[in-house]
């Protein structure tokens, strides 16, 4: 009798959680679905408010607007070497980083205190006017540098990837040493392969993290053609696009407004990250939880 009454209602809560879980979902879908309906809708149903989860008077006008914008395809263009170079150089550092501070105290003396250095950065930062003198010092304004070197070691993401490593099997290094590889060898052939969910959980941070900060972008470029896509979208989406259009394209300019315009862009700029996901989700609940297991 209890085992039916406890399997019905796990029945129940199973149910109810797939309900509930589904109805989050749609929430965190409809906006991203408004805002597509919104880009491929004319200008004078938007401004009406007519406009909801699905496009009313169907046109691809923003997106030739936006596709047409030689600052904003430059624009985008200077997050995607962002992205990539800050990435690239990023997951390099993080595993040199992680692998000696994942090691036992006799194995690597004051790991300890090289570890709390590194959480100190966490808690405390050097402030925001010192980071820009620094900055500047290094003639690194108006520079791709600039954007991808103040956070080229992440710490947060660190401890996740350490953590990871602490769990590996330790005779997996034991073996390795035995048949005379040094810590390089070991790493690159031992650990960083085992470590896929681990690396492309703290890979989809970082690039989250690059493609979607803005505010450095405002503050070390002095030139808006250096400006990353979200600084761009934050310091020019906000003013009215139609002094980017031609004044003889009239019929552009009766079908679009600032409303479509702004959507597409947004969209646009989104579109890469909702990429990425799909292909990186498989490792990213794995590489959280077993990244989260030791201190």
């Amino acid at each position: 009798m209890s085992t039916t009454s406890l399997t019905w209602g796990r029945k129940v809560f199973g149910v109810f959680n797939l309900l509930f879980l589904l109805i989050v979902s749609l929430l965190c879908l409809m906006p991203i679905v408004h805002i597509l309906a919104l880009s491929f809708s004319s200008g004078n149903a938007a401004a009406a408010g007519q406009v909801g989860l699905w496009p009313v008077d169907f046109t691809t006008a923003a997106y030739d607007n936006v596709f047409g914008k030689p600052e904003y395809l430059r624009a985008f263009w200077v997050s995607i070497k962002r992205v990539v170079v800050g990435t690239s150089i990023s997951m390099v550092l993080m595993i040199l980083t992680a692998y000696p501070l994942s090691k036992e105290v006799h194995q690597f003396r004051f790991r300890t205190v090289y570890a709390w250095l590194f959480v100190f950065t966490i808690l405390f930062s050097g402030g925001l006017i010192p980071t820009y003198l620094t900055i500047k010092s290094l003639g690194l304004i108006d520079t791709l540098g600039a954007l991808v070197l103040p956070t080229a070691i992440p710490v947060f993401n660190v401890i996740l990837l350490l953590n990871f490593y602490r769990s590996l099997p330790k005779e997996l290094e034991e073996s390795s040493r035995m048949d005379g590889a040094g810590h390089f060898i070991t790493l690159w052939k031992i650990y960083v392969p085992l470590s896929l969910p681990a690396l492309a959980t703290t890979g989809l941070f970082t690039i989250v993290g690059h493609w979607n900060s803005w505010f450095d972008g405002m503050l070390y470029m002095n030139h808006t053609e250096n400006y990353p896509l979200q600084t761009f979208l934050q310091t020019v989406i906000i003013n009215m696009d139609f002094r980017f259009i031609k004044a003889e394209n009239v019929e552009l300019m009766l079908e679009l407004s600032d409303r479509t315009s702004r959507a597409a862009q947004i969209f646009v700029a989104a579109f890469p990250i909702l990429i990425v996901y799909p292909f990186l989700q498989r490792f990213f609940i794995k590489g959280i939880v077993m990244g989260s297991v030791k201190e």
